[in-house]
């Protein structure tokens, strides 16, 4: 780092040298007219070594980023014609453009990736996909200054080459265009008759050129993916959704609502994960936990406290009745009821417009039709780990048919799902110990959040294990035990009568066709979800996927959200389509403490380079959990520094998940912390500390010099 100072600084004052001494003053359009004679008769005497000084001057020139290469093309035309000028600017421009890039990405790359890395990683991805059309669209408009494009080319991943070629083509017509106008240096009275309103006007078109070539690629891609299947003249319907999950079930009854012919086929549960395996049953097992948990506190209430008999059969009989109740509101008969056409059974793609339903009743059905929604879901991920097969392990899929409850039990993973289901089981009864690789739980969250969640567990008894990687399962007679690596690199053996794996979810992508359409990810055995665009396109642009299948977020509401949009794109895309946007979308995890968030956190903003101010309200002091006897968690607001602009809610602590939604609407409608003030909220509530948090605010931005003045004006009225 201290080489590279001392060579910006090197540059710096060399650059400051040139500028001191007068030696850009010779770079002005009135200088070349005058001395174009002078420059003729050097070129005349010695053409060789003026064309090198020439392409020396202009290439340091570029390279440093200094003002005065429009006047250097021009001097190219001037004195060496228009096509010896136009061969000596091209190569040499080039040449100066890379050096340019090389020194912004030598000083500057690695700092800018340090600071704003998510950002940086999401441009290099980009870059690395279209990087060559955009900058060959900026090459062609002369008028965007070609230094800031150096520059910021060097802070991406660009391949030199492939920024040396695309500014050789793309720079050639605007450099031809002041090159000409050189050899007409005499009839010129200033640099801006070189480009008139319509000659720019073209280069604009020019400029918008690559990106509908972009465009015409897409298309000719998805024609090349659809051209090895034969099209059918007719079809039998508007839409295939695969999959009766959240998204399944969302693009069917939005298709159906807008009167189009739809069939929705699930091969296993109508509701998928969230009502059968997922949400429903684990809030249900959550509300039974918390029940014991308050008998055995009761005398904080006033009431005596009593060790709860805890009925675990009957505590799963009840979800199952919680799953009865809800099941009627995702069931075939309501479907059907509202025009989709259910089929239960099996589906494979055959071609991008047919698709092969095997029904239980093992009838096989072809269906062709426009376009197809994929939502087919996600399913527990079971690491390959030595010894498990010995293990009957549980999963978030066959948890639900547990009669009996574990004394011991072994929760691997600290996602949200392994912390739900990790302190459920331990107010139940069960002896719970965690285990996680890395060094806290809910690993997404604040730190702050996670360190009081895992304050609240060890205080209920669950033994959380930081840092300890899972490496083999091993049974020795009756007992069964995890051997697992801690911190210090030892082994450590760690017993059990059941173990809960909830490590993550990997996407179902298996039995539906997808590798014969190529449509599989790369690595399609590990957690890699299925790749969409956008618009939530796949390689074929009538078939479309949502949910848990292509992710990034795994939640009921965000399948809900991407199938509107998904639906929408199949069924209208060829008038208007619609990119999902996930900035305002919340998600919360339901321990006790909750956690809630929308937006950014502290680590990701951190990790983003974006710079941000922190509001914190402690619920321990508002009114309402005082009296419930919650008083614990808090409010955590990022807004942009001096301003009341919302980026970003953490919320812990009880029913975040319910006071997150005055944020997200605050956020998704642009209201600020002022708005939210002076919005009148009931008390006593819990949604008070929402209101709170941005008086905190507020006392932080108060305009000191203006309650100065008003104090002076009170003392004045007492006179």
């Amino acid at each position: 780092m201290n080489k590279k100072i001392v060579l910006l600084g090197t540059l710096i004052l060399a650059v400051l040298m040139v500028w001191q001494l007068g030696w850009l003053d010779a770079l002005t359009f009135d200088n070349l007219k005058r001395q174009q004679a002078d420059f003729l008769a050097l070129r005349d005497a010695q053409p060789l070594l003026v064309s090198a000084i020439y392409v020396f001057i202009y290439v340091a020139v570029t390279a440093l980023s200094l003002p005065g290469a429009a006047i250097m093309t021009l001097a190219g035309g001037a004195v060496f014609g228009l096509g010896w000028g136009l061969l000596l600017v091209s190569f040499a421009s080039t040449l100066g453009a890379t050096l340019a890039m090389l020194v912004s990405r030598f000083f500057l790359r690695d700092w800018v990736k340090e600071r704003f890395r998510k950002t940086m990683t999401k441009l290099d991805a980009g870059i690395e996909r279209e990087g060559a059309f955009y900058l060959f669209a900026l090459r062609l408009v002369p008028a965007f200054p070609f230094f800031v494009i150096n520059l910021a080319m060097g802070l991406t991943q660009m391949k030199v080459w492939t920024f040396w070629w695309v500014s050789q083509v793309g720079m050639l017509v605007g450099t031809a265009v002041y090159v000409n106008a050189g050899t007409q240096l005499g009839q010129l009275q200033s640099p801006a008759d070189i480009l008139s309103v319509q000659l720019l006007g073209a280069f604009v078109l020019l400029g918008i050129f690559p990106l509908l070539a972009r465009k015409a690629l897409d298309i000719y891609k998805s024609r090349q993916a659809l051209s090895q299947w034969t099209k059918p003249q007719t079809f039998d319907t508007n839409l295939v959704v695969i999959g009766a999950g959240s998204g399944g079930l969302v693009s069917a009854y939005i298709a159906a609502a807008v009167k189009a012919n739809v069939i929705l086929v699930e091969k296993h549960q109508m509701g998928g994960d969230c009502l059968n395996t997922g949400c429903v049953p684990s809030k249900a097992l959550i509300r039974s936990a918390k029940l014991a948990h308050e008998m055995r506190h009761a005398d904080q209430y006033g009431i005596k406290s009593q060790q709860p008999e805890v009925n675990f059969a009957a505590v799963m009989d009840r979800i199952q009745d919680v799953i009865a109740q809800i099941e009627p509101h995702d069931s075939v008969e309501r479907f059907t009821g509202l025009g989709v056409d259910v089929r239960q059974g099996t589906a494979r793609i055959v071609t991008p417009w047919e698709v092969e339903v095997t029904l239980h009743t093992g009838e096989i059905q072809r269906v062709t039709t426009r376009s197809i929604i994929l939502a087919t879901g996600a399913e527990p991920f079971v690491p390959e780990l030595p010894g498990l097969d010995q293990v009957d392990y549980l999963t978030s899929d066959n948890l639900w048919q547990l009669r009996e409850l574990p004394k011991k039990l072994l929760v691997l993973g600290g996602g949200p799902i392994g912390c739900e289901l990790a302190q459920a089981f331990q107010r139940l009864g069960s002896q719970v110990t965690q285990v996680e690789r890395g060094m806290r739980l809910m690993a997404r969250e604040d730190e702050d959040a996670s360190q009081l969640v895992m304050q609240h567990f060890r205080q209920e008894g669950v033994d959380i294990r930081l840092q300890h990687q899972a490496l083999r399962f091993e049974v020795k007679g009756d007992e069964q035990c995890l051997i697992a690596q801690n911190a210090e690199g030892e082994e450590v053996s760690i017993a059990f009568d059941r173990v809960l794996i909830a490590v993550g979810r990997k996407p179902r992508l298996d039995g539906y066709g997808l590798a014969e359409l190529g449509l599989l990810p790369e690595n399609a055995k590990t957690l890699d979800t299925l790749h969409t665009n956008s618009y939530l396109e796949t390689l074929y642009p009538n078939i479309f996927a949502c949910g848990d299948l292509i992710g990034p977020y795994q939640f009921t509401h965000a399948a809900s959200h991407q199938a509107w949009h998904a639906t929408v794109n199949a069924l209208f895309g060829q008038f208007k389509r619609f990119e999902v946007d996930y900035q305002y979308l919340p998600w919360a995890t339901f321990t006790d403490p909750e956690v809630a968030r929308v937006g950014l956190n502290e680590q990701d903003a951190k990790e983003q380079g974006i710079a941000y101010e922190i509001t914190t309200y402690g619920i321990d002091d508002l009114d309402r959990a005082i009296a419930d006897g919650q008083a614990y968690g808090f409010v955590k607001v990022l807004t942009q520094p001096g301003k009341d602009k919302i980026l970003g809610v953490t919320l812990v602590g009880p029913h975040s998940g319910d006071l997150i939604a005055e944020f997200v609407l605050a956020m998704k409608h642009g209201l600020g912390m002022n708005k939210l003030l002076g919005t009148i909220h009931i008390y006593p509530t819990m949604t008070e500390a929402n209101k709170f948090a941005a008086g905190n605010w507020k006392k932080a931005h108060a305009p000191e010099k203006v309650l100065g003045w008003l104090q002076k004006f009170h003392q004045w009225r007492l006179k």
